[in-house]
């Protein structure tokens, strides 16, 4: 038998292989490879990424397509991840690992920064706010786990668009609605590209009074050991308890207890 026989031969037994997988494990995996590409990605992609022929990559895509795990981006025949399995991915993150432990190293956050402290990850287009530790002083803004607040215009929320593949981010920014919750709000898209910009050069995002007058706020990111961020860790107070200067001083605690929270989240 020729050589080229014998590799006719090896290609179709993989291929067999990759095909008695259940259905399952592919879907899983596909999904999968959506996230590594980082950002809507087309059949072509999909199927090199996967080693598969792109019409079973179609199939996976369809029937995901119809059980709402997967949208086509506007305009585009690229895929990209629903609201419903974000929805999904967003509660994974939240009942993922020790909360208890999760939940203490906040709280030694706000005894050594003396200002409520708070864990977020994107639902969307807004924030989730998936833990929370309240300061001791009777001026606070009380917002409970589960509480969800405009991207645009918090520390955390600008932290994690920025962390956000550019292709991804810049769609974001086509329709993400710029509402003016205070003076200091940005509502013009290139200010904020801008804004992002920024944050993702220095490390940590700021909110200058943007959501609320008389609030600013410090976020920093959590990352995976890929080095790719899938949180937040914030810290926020009243102007006439806390100027943004002083705010910013508090990054490496924020940045601290980052690199522990990141660690209650490794499976």
């Amino acid at each position: 038998m020729g050589r080229s026989r014998h590799k006719q031969l090896a290609e179709q037994r993989s291929e067999a292989g990759r095909h008695s997988r259940p259905a399952v494990t592919r879907a899983l995996g596909l999904l999968e490879a959506l996230v590594a590409i980082e950002g809507p990605a087309s059949l072509i992609e999909l199927a090199r990424h996967l080693d598969i022929p792109q019409a079973t990559a179609f199939r996976l895509c369809q029937r995901l397509e119809d059980e709402g795990y997967l949208i086509r981006e506007g305009g585009t025949r690229k895929y990209a991840v629903s609201a419903r399995l974000t929805r999904l991915g967003i509660g994974i993150l939240r009942s993922t690992g020790p909360l208890s432990a999760r939940h203490a190293i906040l709280a030694d956050l706000v005894e050594s920064v003396g200002e409520t402290c708070n864990l977020t990850a994107l639902a969307g287009a807004e924030v989730l706010y998936l833990d929370r530790v309240e300061t001791r002083w009777p001026l606070r803004l009380m917002l409970e786990p589960g509480s969800r607040v405009p991207m645009h215009c918090t520390a955390s929320g600008k932290l994690l668009l920025a962390s956000l593949p550019k292709p991804t981010r810049q769609q974001i920014l086509k329709t993400l609605k710029l509402t003016p919750n205070t003076a200091n709000s940005m509502t013009n898209r290139a200010d904020l590209d801008r804004d992002l910009q920024r944050i993702v050069r220095r490390g940590y995002s700021t909110d200058n009074e943007e959501f609320l007058a008389g609030l600013i706020a410090v976020a920093v990111p959590i990352k995976d050991e890929r080095g790719r961020t899938f949180a937040a860790v914030a810290c926020h107070a009243p102007v006439a308890r806390l100027d943004l200067k002083s705010a910013i001083a508090l990054v490496p605690a924020l940045q601290t207890a980052a690199a522990k929270l990141a660690k209650t989240f490794e499976v």
